[in-house]
């Protein structure tokens, strides 16, 4: 036997090993690390486009471009309580059912239009299931706050003016 056989065969077989985890990767899974949800790819691109839906790219870069999505997960599997997440999973899949009640097709197949209908109409429904509303207004709350708190909001649009303010000499002064 050739010991320079023996070693090249032991690197070639020492380097699958160290690939072999990413070729056992679980597919279709979600993209953060999730400690007490499990969401899967799907799910994730539906809260995608619903986030985008509610708040659009314009000249201003849209809530899936920013991953308001990514902060709405994480904010839910850090910060709410197991029975809300509970109802959020839940309102997911009621959520997809609904929405292919009504169009028989999946919302990442709508029209931007129908989008916003479908929204407007859980907006204003108050005979849905606790699971739904739920799945609703999590999202709904989650996407303005991650929108409004993401890094490019912060430094672009908002413009901040240090404590105490502007001097300003000619600002009239009551007399005494």
């Amino acid at each position: 036997m050739e010991r320079r056989l023996v070693i090249k065969q032991v690197l070639i077989m020492a380097g699958g090993l160290a690939l072999l985890p990413s070729c056992l990767k679980e597919a279709g899974k979600s993209t953060i690390l999730l400690k007490r949800i499990s969401i899967n790819l799907d799910q994730e691109n539906l809260l995608a486009e619903v986030a985008e839906t509610m708040i659009p790219k314009t000249d201003t870069p849209g809530a899936r471009e920013l991953n308001v999505h990514l902060y709405v997960l994480k904010m839910l599997d850090d910060c709410y309580e197991e029975t809300d997440q509970k109802k959020f999973i839940a309102g997911i899949e009621q959520f997809n059912d609904h929405v292919y009640d009504k169009t028989t097709k999946s919302f990442n197949k709508l029209s931007v239009l129908q989008r916003q209908s479908i929204l407007t109409e859980l907006e204003n429904n108050k005979k849905i299931s606790p699971e739904l509303a739920a799945f609703y207004t999590i999202m709904k709350q989650r996407t303005i706050k991650g929108y409004l708190n993401s890094q490019y909001v912060m430094t672009n649009l908002v413009k901040w003016e240090l404590v105490p303010g502007r001097y300003n000499g000619y600002f009239p002064a009551k007399t005494a």
